[in-house]
């Protein structure tokens, strides 16, 4: 069985061009018929830069299950190459910069107690914050905090079709589209299979950048002229013509409503709640502490 895996080994060598002498070693790593299943010692260095070893359970580790064997020699190969120049390359680093180790095992130390309190709070946040909000959270969120929505750009509510000229059905779906009859626009939702976009959803607010991007062809339009209630512009192309609706209009600077900022809202009433819950928790674990003199000030 060994010879035979060394045998396909070198063969693959001849193949792919890897390192003849990682190879070597990797079979001798790999020595089991099952070659991620290695049944002896698992500290058994498979690499060794300067002091530092690679083990056979860190190699194990970092493979990929399920691979075919000469998928796996590829990876073992570069896991224990990437392994051998990281090391190289940090004990190349400790030399060259002897003189900030002081400032890194600082920074180090730092790292490690953030990541602690950041995982803690983190934690103790999924744990216990409600996260439900209610239409009254909303409302009360929003009415408190009116002059932190004002828009930064134009809003629209609007109907949108773009079709074919050619299609024999195309008076029928402008008549639709220009009623103002809900029972028409339910029919013309009924034919959106002849529609080559569209926005029917004329409750909706939308960006005016956006309605642009989608309607390219109304990047020429007078955008003062354009952007008023119950505005309806035709356009065509060579191949399509275009229908828009403009059914109500907000300007810059107006009151973004509810509805539009309904998911912003919901993400500053949780942030808020999460910060009192985190301060809460440090006056709480100050507190006790105090009272249990755990800490002294001199």
């Amino acid at each position: 069985m060994i010879l035979r895996d060394l045998h396909k080994i070198l063969d693959y060598k001849l193949i792919t061009g890897i390192n003849i002498s990682h190879l070597l070693l990797l079979f001798f790593v790999l020595q089991s018929c099952d070659y991620f299943t290695i049944k002896n010692d698992l500290r058994e260095p498979v690499a060794r830069v300067h002091n530092n070893y690679l083990y056979k359970n860190d190699l194990n580790d970092k493979m990929t299950k399920d691979l075919s064997e000469q998928d796996s020699i590829i990876m073992a190969t570069n896991i224990i190459n990437n392994w051998i120049k990281q090391q190289l390359l940090l004990s190349k680093s400790k030399i060259n910069l002897e003189d900030k180790s002081e400032e890194f095992e600082k920074l180090v130390n730092k790292y490690r107690e953030d990541l602690y309190i950041n995982s803690y709070k983190e934690r103790v946040v999924q744990q216990y914050m409600n996260s439900e909000i209610t239409p009254s959270d909303i409302d009360e969120f929003y009415t408190n905090n009116k002059q932190n929505f004002k828009l930064n750009e134009e809003l629209v509510k609007l109907k949108y079709i773009k079709f074919a000229k050619e299609l024999e059905n195309n008076k029928e779906l402008t008549k639709l589209f220009k009623s103002t009859k809900e029972a028409d626009l339910d029919s013309l939702r009924t034919k959106e299979l002849f529609l080559n976009s569209h926005h029917l959803n004329d409750t909706m607010w939308v960006k005016f950048g956006e309605l642009v991007n989608k309607i390219p062809i109304l990047k020429n339009e007078n955008k003062k002229s354009f952007l008023k209630k119950n505005k309806f512009v035709q356009k065509e192309d060579s191949i399509s013509l275009y229908l828009v609706t403009i059914i109500e209009v907000l300007e810059r600077n107006d009151l973004a409503p509810k509805s539009y900022v309904t998911p912003t809202i919901r993400q500053m009433i949780l942030h808020q709640r999460k910060l009192l819950m985190l301060r809460n928790i440090e006056e709480t674990l100050t507190n006790d502490a105090s009272k249990n003199k755990e800490f002294e000030i001199y």
